[in-house]
């Protein structure tokens, strides 16, 4: 039996993805993006059904799991995917789920 008590290194870093990626807003948030798109908060909260305060609630977490990176243009701040972070960190998992367990 393997100690519980421990994370796998592979899963330190990912937690917050997943926490964030366990929320249906934020699921919903991280589908209205398209291919390459950058969306500023208002552009957001224009296709969601929740607050901009909310949105922009969500957009923090998801920011802060590594789901979304962002660019301060003047005043707006402009989101877009990090495809390449999410793609590696579910990678990690499942190599760990396909070789250890």
């Amino acid at each position: 039996m393997k100690n519980i008590l421990t994370i796998p290194d592979e899963w330190q870093n990912i937690a917050h993805l997943f926490i964030a990626l366990g929320d249906a807003h934020r699921q919903r948030i991280l589908l209205a993006f398209e291919k390459g798109e950058r969306l500023n908060i208002l552009q957001i909260a224009a296709v969601s059904t929740l607050s901009r305060t909310a949105v922009t609630h969500h957009l923090k977490i998801l920011h802060q799991s590594g789901a979304l990176q962002s660019e301060k243009i003047g005043k707006e701040v402009y989101f877009w995917v990090d495809k390449n972070f999410m793609v590696n960190a579910i990678k990690l998992v499942l190599n760990y789920i396909e070789t250890e367990i």
